[in-house]
């Protein structure tokens, strides 16, 4: 029988974070009363962050561990959404900026009869904590834009917490094309397209120092990459 929940956690280079972050995950789903699966995709670390995963799936069942040759966040979220059997399908960003226990926001039942939820840090409720002023401006700055080239409506597409339904992921993942940070816009400007409901979840949200943000060079690959986005609709890629 296919889990409740799987979750899908892209680590890249996280040796000094992944292994309190397993931790606090683990803690949370022996915590709940259904049923969860959780894999962590590893692509292109230079550190020890895919042995440190499969160190902690030999004694934790419910945990798995695939390595990918190639980098790319949007890869490794992609091979964990087609990978998973959960009837929802969850990404984590390892860092867990958003508290672990905020999971049960997304799924039934306290969230019933959506496609797809995304964690928002700008939604009305939404908290940031410890985050620069420079920082938040660079994120505005880049959700404008977005906004203006894919997603009007939305507040934030980039949080990096975002639930599926198995339905939807099933049909949404393989069509995605980009590797790299946009991924998830192009998910979800292509689940817009196929009619699919989103919905945005406020969440306190934290700021940490190691962040692999870099604002002024995301800038400028997310606007070359809706570019992209625009050009592969219009094409018909999306179809």
């Amino acid at each position: 029988m296919p889990p409740f929940l799987s979750l899908i956690i892209p680590a890249f280079n996280e040796e000094g974070r992944l292994s309190d972050t397993l931790q606090k995950v683990n803690g949370f789903i022996k915590a709940q009363s259904y049923s969860s699966e959780i894999l962590v995709i590893e692509n292109g670390s230079t550190d020890r962050t895919f042995a440190i995963a499969q160190e902690f799936s030999k004694s934790n069942k419910e945990f798995s561990v695939h390595q990918l040759a190639e980098r790319g966040k949007g890869l490794a979220v992609k091979h964990g959404m087609i990978a998973a059997q959960g009837e929802y399908r969850m990404m984590l960003d390892a860092d867990l900026s958003m508290p672990v226990d905020q999971i049960s926001r997304f799924v039934p039942p306290q969230l019933e009869n959506i496609d797809i939820a995304i964690a928002s840090r700008e939604a009305p409720g939404a908290v940031r904590y410890n985050e620069p002023q420079y920082r938040h401006l660079g994120g505005r700055v880049i959700n404008i834009m977005i906004r203006l080239l894919a997603m009007p409506g939305l507040h934030d597409t980039q949080c990096g917490f975002k639930c599926f339904s198995a339905k939807a992921a099933k049909d949404l993942f393989p069509r995605q094309t980009l590797k790299g940070w946009a991924f998830d816009v192009e998910v979800l400007f292509v689940a817009r397209m196929r009619g699919y409901t989103i919905r945005e979840i406020p969440i306190p949200w934290y700021y940490y120092a190691q962040s692999k943000v870099k604002p002024i060079p995301d800038a400028l690959r997310m606007f070359s990459d809706l570019i992209r986005i625009r050009i592969n609709a219009l094409t018909g890629k999306y179809a």
